[in-house]
């Protein structure tokens, strides 16, 4: 499916939804897309990408921006402690803040080099075992503990639902912590739910597969 038809589909539900078009983030996933790919999205002007891996985007986007100038990079997956330094020189934006040790080291980190990504805590919202990610009972602490210990801006928070079943109650559940704590981002929504989650009030959504075809 076309870049077009991706973002008709997100206008579509975002208009449905009563909210403007320009209201939702359309993060093209390219991690573990062939460079061919990933390329003909940027050919059509689009600039905001998601990969999962640091290592992985370290290989890839450095000479795709020198050759296509300013992209917007979504940490998607979760961070290593050991890979921070270098995510915070590749990534604009982190989805997976999920720990206090990881909030600190992030903290500090940010204070030596003066500026801080846009972040969204991680919120486990199936509560699996296999997924990183907060459960549903501890984000209002670990939101206050950003806010007043760690003196991160966070925006929001992200979930990925478990994949055997409906999603719709996750979004409903991720939107309602986000309102408590006075969180406007909402990262949620895949290729095959994005228009139930801009339903639910998603900011950014998270579309690979049925932008680029299936990974090989």
């Amino acid at each position: 499916m076309s870049l077009q038809d991706i973002r008709a589909r997100v206008d579509r539900a975002a208009a449905a939804a009563g909210r403007p078009p320009a209201s939702v983030t359309l993060v093209a996933v390219s991690k573990v897309q062939p460079a061919d790919r990933v390329r003909a999205v940027l050919e059509t002007g689009h600039r905001t990408f998601g990969e999962n891996r640091v290592q992985e985007a370290d290989g890839k986007w450095p000479a795709f921006r020198a050759e296509f100038g300013v992209v917007e990079l979504h940490l998607l997956g979760p961070l290593q402690s050991n890979k921070l330094g270098r995510a915070l020189e590749l990534f604009d934006v982190i989805h997976s803040l999920d720990r206090d040790k990881l909030a600190q080291r992030l903290a500090d980190a940010v204070q030596a080099r003066g500026r801080c990504p846009t972040l969204f805590a991680q919120v486990n919202t199936g509560r699996e075992p296999q997924k990183a990610g907060l459960d549903p009972e501890a984000i209002d602490a670990f939101v206050a503990a950003c806010r007043t210990r760690y003196h991160l801006p966070l925006f929001g928070l992200m979930a990925i639902p478990p994949a055997d079943e409906d999603p719709a109650p996750h979004f409903e559940a991720l939107r309602a912590m986000a309102e408590r704590n006075g969180l406007p981002g909402l990262s949620m929504g895949m290729s095959a739910d994005f228009e139930t989650a801009i339903a639910h009030g998603a900011t950014h959504v998270r579309v690979g597969s049925a932008l680029f075809g299936t990974r090989d």
